[in-house]
């Protein structure tokens, strides 16, 4: 299996999205998967035009000259493609919308109905099926409702399915440095590992890992406390430099 993650966070490798993304692509390497990372931060990927050159000048191609093109080859030429990013506005970030606006080259401009709904054909061979990586600062999961909902337009629209979403709220606990949090920091990695073998194995991410996935890592009245006190303490700081 060629797994691709793409990593829609602006903190590209130093992200808790990446530090997701590492854990899960381990375990899957492990189960025997072929892996890739692309880091849109690091990318030189521009908006959508929305001129239709792709559908009607170009047939396949975009006229912009960036690396939409080779991320595209790579998206078309994996079995599964993790869309990784923070939560933002109860939404992805707006890399990973950026990318996925450019997706448009893959389906041609005609219109088909399938199982009552209008889509586009696809333009390219066997899509890949598709994986989800979020993580929120807010501690509850009903936040990721949007980018639930999200995804499963998304591969209506790719012909293909998610066999996987992994929602991580109070996300920023990964970033934790103390020592007490580490244990369970590190439970949740291997966590993460499980569920990268589980997906390469079976194929899909079962309802039961899923929701040890999405377990409180620590209370939320607690992780909202510590959070509180952060942004209190660089607030102070701040006024304090102003004097």
């Amino acid at each position: 299996m060629k797994i691709l993650a793409i990593n829609g966070s602006p903190r590209g490798e130093k992200s808790n999205t990446q530090t997701m993304v590492n854990a899960f692509l381990k375990g899957a390497r492990a189960a025997g998967a072929e892996t890739e990372v692309l880091l849109l931060a690091e990318r030189d990927i521009h908006p959508c035009k929305g001129c239709w050159a792709c559908w009607i000048k170009t047939p396949g191609k975009c006229i912009q000259k960036d690396d939409m093109e080779e991320a595209l080859s790579k998206l078309w030429g994996c079995d599964l493609v993790i869309f990784a990013s923070p939560l933002y506005v109860d939404c992805v970030s707006a890399q990973m919308k950026t990318f996925m606006d450019r997706m448009l080259p893959g389906i041609l401009p005609n219109f088909v109905k399938i199982n009552d709904v209008w889509r586009h054909p696809l333009r390219f061979g066997t899509p890949p099926k598709v994986g989800v990586i979020c993580n929120s600062g807010f501690p509850q999961l009903e936040h990721f409702q949007v980018v639930h909902h999200l995804f499963e337009r998304v591969v209506l629209n790719m012909h293909t399915e998610v066999v996987m979403e992994i929602f991580r709220p109070g996300g920023e606990i990964l970033r934790a440095k103390s020592l007490l949090l580490k244990p369970f920091i590190m439970k949740y990695k291997k966590l993460l590992e499980k569920a990268g073998k589980e997906v390469v194995k079976e194929g899909s991410l079962s309802k039961k890992l899923k929701e040890e996935l999405e377990k409180d890592i620590i209370p939320p009245d607690t992780y909202i406390k510590n959070a509180n006190a952060y942004w209190t303490k660089q607030l102070e700081k701040l006024q304090n430099e102003k004097g």
